[in-house]
């Protein structure tokens, strides 16, 4: 049952929100309008808008969950925040490894402390670990991200805002790229999408095409809707767990 409008996943799971802008991609990040919304909405959890909190009583979602699901793991936040406890880090990841019916894909920006807290813990099999790449400046964090063991490492690009050039996809399963959506999003050049699209393809890792959002292949700006997910006349959603046989 799929319960997320986010294309790659089945449902999200928040135990914390709430972030802090680290590179140019979190410029118009959805997160922050959608928390402000929240807090407008007087929704629990949300009081001090997009400030981080770790939230212990959301813990349990996927114990109660007992249908396999694909969670995306804190679409609301970066589970490797600064501020995050690496003890509720702990909690988090008893709660995935006692559910192993279930898939999460979990995302960051902050290798750094992804690094840091796997430098001593294993990586849960049914964990797909990713980082965001949004243009060329920010692919250093891929080689951070090659040097955990996983069973599934993927890159998110998106969103795609400046050609990626040449791309070293080793270790890697799974390519998510998506222009970017909302009123002051920023275009991407059909160019760069094709790029990674002709590395993965090169490379043998899974592509998949999120959207073209805001602004359309034509360069127009319109709904993310009507832009529609068709790359190269296709919808291309490549499948991690062939890639990582």
């Amino acid at each position: 049952m799929k319960l997320s409008k986010i294309e790659w996943t089945d449902a999200t799971w928040n135990p914390s929100i709430g972030c802090d802008k680290v590179s140019a991609g979190c410029k118009y990040c959805y997160a922050e309008v959608m928390a402000q919304r929240l807090q407008a909405m007087g929704t629990p959890g949300y009081e001090n808008g997009f400030r981080f909190k770790i939230l212990p009583d959301r813990l349990t979602i996927p114990l109660k969950t007992k249908r396999a699901t694909k969670f995306f793991v804190n679409s609301m936040s970066d589970l490797f925040h600064e501020n995050m406890p690496f003890t509720f880090l702990d909690d988090i990841f008893n709660v995935i490894a006692a559910t192993p019916q279930h898939q999460y894909q979990i995302l960051t920006k902050r290798e750094k402390v992804l690094y840091s807290y796997f430098r001593e813990r294993s990586v849960p099999d049914n964990v797909w670990l990713g980082v965001t790449v949004e243009n060329s400046s920010t692919k250093f964090r891929i080689d951070e991200l090659r040097n955990i063991e996983a069973r599934i490492r993927f890159l998110s690009i998106e969103p795609l805002i400046g050609d990626v050039g040449p791309l070293d996809l080793t270790k890697i399963h799974w390519v998510i790229v998506g222009g970017e959506s909302g009123n002051r999003a920023r275009p991407m050049n059909p160019e760069w999408a094709y790029n990674v699209q002709r590395q993965c393809i090169e490379q043998n890792v899974a592509f998949f095409f999120k959207q073209w959002g805001t602004w359309g292949a034509d360069g127009v700006k319109r709904s993310k809707k009507s832009n529609g997910r068709m790359l190269l006349g296709q919808i291309w959603n490549g499948n991690p767990e062939l890639a990582a046989v």
